[in-house]
């Protein structure tokens, strides 16, 4: 008993040698990619909504082309406008900061400091519409059944997640493979719950036209394929009083009709047969809006400014085309667009040229590489092309009078560096086989840009087609990447990501169905994707952003086409809607039905 004091403090003394234990993460209630949330824990509303909107009302909505399911996570099919309101995910995110993801499903997350794993913790009121709770087996289910059966977006997405676990009896762990990858903890979190208990006798990767199980603000009503789908608020969703939803999905109903055609759409639209519509065709907004309840104030058109990334949109070359794989071809036909003209003659001078992937934002590309970009790219400079260190990318430009014979000049002469010659107006190669390609399309409207296009490839000797077909035969070539050239658009995020490896990536390339419709198979590109992924900061997710744009820009991947700072509405004067509108641009599920406006229309 005497020697237990000496026992004791060579006990204590051992202890203190020892090192201190890391501590455990606290969890918080939303994550930022960089900094912290811009909305505090306990917060009330989201500050684009009005916590107040009433409910109530049915709204009409139109979609082009047609639908053969209800499923919107597989390859397969044409999935229903809308299908997405019928799931939730364990987070959500705001639409007035780059990018930060709240909990929904999730009721508390913790992460440790060099982001290894991320752990959430459900809401025990968390509800799928059939009454049962959402637990961490859903999750657990989700996570594998859409990196083995899904789109291919979630194999990219959720390739670095080593294992999934439940370590509680409402908590689920997601442990990440090495490397640097912070965003990981944040689209994990945008995975959509889907219910184990429903799919289990159910073939996941098969269309349906029975409306898949879901938790979230609605559910369908009815439809008839290929010409409506409705669906319901529903009136006891779990998540309705949650702060990430106070103010949203006020709609009892939401309708959507399908038309074959935009114009018919838009006639459909002045005669009332729906109420509220996003313009993308400038031809359309200029002159397409003259009719008697517009001048009488009866309906709305406005111009809605925004500040998020306009991405790409552009002419698509498919470089696993042999035509297509010598980048002074792709420069060469680039010189046969003529933006200026098609600006002025086709579109009333509304748009602007896009010379940037991530256009419209500090993210894009401009001047030389600054010392952080060069910081990146110089270890890659025998890998990607020297104008990238030495020059400004422009795309061609004309001064918009039709005559850009200086432009193909200059075709001409990249063209036959390329072993390209041109015989009685016939542009041939070494095996005297001529330069003939199809451009793809789902629309009529298209066919007003392409056509001017193909008959200025026509001065050069080249004969591209137009061919127009359904959205449905369009999307299934598209998957299969089975066409030579296409108009495709890569949206962008303020904060990009994992997405990038799916845009660009060599894997993606030779994933059908992924958004790699260029055939993008290129080391360098790879290396400058996983330098994003694994950016620590801001600052630094700006620099290697910019540097990546440079290389696509200078590998003469597209043809660019052109951007808007604003969003192009039109709608019948029945809708109330928040005094604030978000950097990322118009909310339309913040908004509400006025039912003494309703009933005037």
């Amino acid at each position: 008993m005497k020697r237990m004091p000496r026992l004791i403090i060579a006990l204590a003394c051992l202890l203190l040698a020892l090192p201190a234990a890391a501590a455990e993460p606290a969890p918080v209630h939303g994550l930022a990619m960089h900094g912290q949330p811009k909305y505090p824990a306990g917060f009330q509303h989201f500050d684009y909504v009005d916590p107040n909107a009433p409910k109530g009302g049915e709204v009409r909505l139109h979609a082009i082309g047609t639908f053969d399911s209800l499923h919107p996570f597989i390859v397969k099919g044409m999935p229903a406008a809308g299908s997405g309101v019928m799931f939730e995910t364990l987070l959500t995110s705001s639409a007035d900061e780059p990018f930060t993801e709240y909990g929904l499903i999730a009721e508390t997350i913790r992460m440790p400091e060099d982001r290894s794993w991320v752990e959430f913790t459900l809401r025990p009121e968390a509800r799928f519409h059939d009454g049962k709770p959402i637990t961490v087996e859903d999750v657990i289910f989700s996570l594998e059944i859409l990196k083995t059966k899904g789109l291919p977006l979630y194999r990219f997405y959720y390739a670095a997640v080593k294992k999934a676990e439940k370590t509680g009896p409402r908590a689920v762990r997601f442990t990440f493979d090495g490397g640097d990858n912070r965003e990981l903890p944040l689209i994990v979190g945008q995975m959509p719950v889907l219910p184990k208990h429903y799919w289990e006798n159910r073939q996941f990767d098969q269309t349906t036209l029975e409306a898949p199980l879901g938790s979230g603000p609605y559910r369908v009503s009815s439809l008839e394929p290929g010409r409506f789908v409705v669906y319901e608020r529903v009136a006891d969703w779990w998540a309705k009083d949650l702060p990430v939803s106070r103010g949203l999905h006020n709609f009892d109903r939401i309708r959507y009709d399908y038309y074959r055609d935009t114009t018919v759409a838009l006639e459909a639209f002045k005669a009332g047969e729906y109420d509220w519509r996003l313009e993308n065709e400038s031809k359309k907004w200029a002159t397409g809006y003259d009719f008697p309840a517009l001048a009488e104030g009866r309906a709305k058109k406005e111009e809605i400014g925004h500040d998020r990334p306009t991405g790409m949109q552009a002419f698509v070359f498919n470089q696993r085309r042999p035509l297509f794989q010598d980048a002074r071809v792709r420069q060469a036909l680039a010189y046969a667009f003529d933006f200026e003209w098609t600006n002025k003659n086709l579109f009333y001078g509304q748009y602007t040229r896009t010379k940037s992937y991530f256009s419209n934002s500090e993210l894009a590309s401009e001047g030389l590489p600054s010392p952080a970009e060069l910081a990146v790219l110089e270890p890659l400079r025998d890998k990607v092309p020297p104008e990238v260190f030495t020059a400004t990318y422009e795309p061609p430009g004309s001064d918009g009078s039709g005559n850009i014979r200086d432009g193909l000049r200059k075709a001409l002469d990249l063209l036959r560096q390329a072993g390209w010659t041109v015989e009685a107006g016939r542009l041939l190669d070494a095996q005297k086989r001529p330069f003939a390609f199809e451009i793809l399309i789902d629309t009529a409207t298209w066919e007003r840009i392409a056509l001017p296009y193909a008959r200025n490839l026509e001065r050069l000797g080249i004969v591209a087609t137009v061919r127009t077909v359904d959205t449905a035969q369009y999307k299934n070539r598209v998957d299969a990447f089975d066409f030579d050239m296409i108009v495709d658009v890569w949206g962008q995020s303020p904060s990009p990501g994992n997405e990038q490896a799916e845009f660009w990536g060599s894997e993606a390339a030779v994933t059908e169905g992924s958004q790699n419709t260029i055939g993008v198979k290129d080391p360098a590109v790879d290396a400058l994707v996983a330098k994003i992924i694994s950016a620590p900061d801001r600052e630094t997710l700006v620099a290697r952003t910019r540097a990546l744009d440079r290389v696509l820009l200078w590998h003469h991947h597209v043809v660019p086409h052109w951007h808007i700072d604003y969003d192009r509405v039109a709608y019948w004067d029945k809708f109330g809607r928040p005094a604030v509108t978000p950097a990322q641009g118009v909310q339309f599920n913040a908004w509400w039905v006025q039912p003494a406006r309703a009933a005037m229309k």
